[in-house]
C-alpha cells in the first residue's frame, strides 16, 4: 500500500507567498492553503491529518501569534508542529513564538532550501511521534483502541457528560463461544475473525463514540449522546449485523450488556459492573441478544 503523502498547510495573507510555498512543497506534500487566521482555525479542527502549520506572523484581523496561542489551547489541534514564517526577525519576536509552542521560527525572505530541510526535519518527528502514540494506545492486532486508552478516555467522556446533562452510554459485549473458536479451528484464524469483527464495530459506531477492545474477546464502546433506549435499539441493529458477518465463512454472534449514565454515577467502574453484568444475563437468556441494566 502507497503511504499517504503528510499534509501541510500554509497560512499566509500574501498570494505570493503562498504561492512560492505551494510550488516548492507540492512535490512532496499535500498542502492545504488557508489567507487568514480563522480560516486556518477551521482548517485544522475539520482535519485530523494535518502534519504542520507554516504560518505568518502579520496578518489582518488575527495575528499568527494569536492563531498559534488558540491552536495549541484546543486539543484538537494542540498537537499539530508549528513553523513561524515571517518577516518579523527581532530576538524578541522568535522568543514570544516558541513561547507560544512554535517548533521553529524562519524569517522572510526564506531559503528554499531551508524551508526544505526543516519542513522535513519536522514532519519526519512528528510521524515519528503519532507512531508511538498509536501504537500505545491501540491493540496490536485489532487497532481498535486499547484498555489503556479506554481507561484514560471514559472519565473524561463521563464528566463531559454530566457537565452537559447530555445522555451517555456504555455498552460491553463478548463474542459468544469464542474459546470453542480457537480450539476448532486454530489461533489464528481466531485472530483474523477478531479481526474482521473489529472492523465491522468500527464501521458500525460514529467517530466521536469510543471502540476498545477490552480483552480477549471482549469489547467495550462507549456512545455518546446516546440515551439506553435508543442505545438498546442500536445494539440490536449491531447483533444482527455481527450475525450477518460471518467472518472467515463461520457464523459468528455476540452477547451485548447496556447501562447509561445516571446522576449517581461517580466513574467508570460503575457503568462498567452494570454493563458487565447485563453480558451475564444475555448469556443466561441463550446469547446473541441484547440485555439493558439501569
Amino acid at each position: 500500500m502507497i503511504e499517504k503523502r503528510p499534509t501541510i498547510l500554509i497560512v499566509d495573507d500574501s498570494p505570493a507567498n503562498i504561492q512560492a510555498l505551494a510550488q516548492l512543497l507540492a512535490g512532496d506534500y499535500q498542502v492545504k492553503v488557508a489567507k487568514d487566521g480563522l480560516r486556518c482555525l477551521e482548517l485544522a479542527s475539520a482535519d485530523s491529518e494535518i502534519d504542520l502549520i507554516l504560518l505568518d506572523i502579520e496578518m489582518p484581523e488575527m495575528t499568527g501569534y494569536e492563531v498559534c496561542a488558540k491552536l495549541k489551547a484546543n486539543s484538537a489541534t494542540e498537537n499539530i508542529p508549528v513553523i513561524f514564517i515571517t518577516g518579523k526577525n527581532a530576538i524578541e519576536d522568535e522568543v514570544y513564538g516558541f513561547e507560544l509552542g512554535a517548533i521553529d521560527y524562519i524569517t522572510k525572505p526564506f531559503q528554499p532550501i531551508i524551508v526544505e530541510a526543516r519542513v522535513k526535519t519536522h514532519v519526519t518527528i512528528k510521524r515519528q511521534s503519532d507512531t508511538l502514540e498509536r501504537m500505545a494506545l491501540r491493540d496490536h492486532l485489532t487497532d481498535l483502541y486499547n484498555r489503556h486508552y479506554l481507561m484514560d478516555i471514559a472519565p473524561k467522556k463521563i464528566a463531559n457528560a454530566q457537565r452537559h446533562k447530555n445522555p451517555l452510554s456504555l455498552v460491553v459485549l463478548d463474542i459468544d463461544h469464542f474459546k470453542n473458536i480457537n480450539d476448532q479451528y486454530g489461533h489464528d484464524f481466531g485472530d483474523e475473525v477478531l479481526i474482521g469483527f473489529s472492523r465491522l464495530l468500527e464501521e458500525f459506531c460514529r467517530k466521536e463514540d469510543v471502540v476498545a477492545r477490552f480483552g480477549g474477546e471482549e469489547f467495550v464502546l462507549i456512545i455518546d449522546h446516546c440515551d439506553a433506549a435508543s442505545c438498546v435499539a442500536k445494539m440490536k441493529r449491531l447483533c444482527a449485523d455481527i450475525e450477518k458477518l460471518k467472518p472467515n465463512g463461520i457464523t459468528v454472534t455476540s452477547s451485548f450488556g447496556v447501562t447509561s449514565l445516571q446522576e449517581k454515577d461517580t466513574g467508570f467502574d460503575e457503568l462498567f459492573n452494570r454493563a458487565d453484568s447485563a453480558v451475564y444475563t444475555a448469556k443466561a437468556d441463550g446469547r446473541n441478544c441484547v440485555r439493558l441494566q439501569e
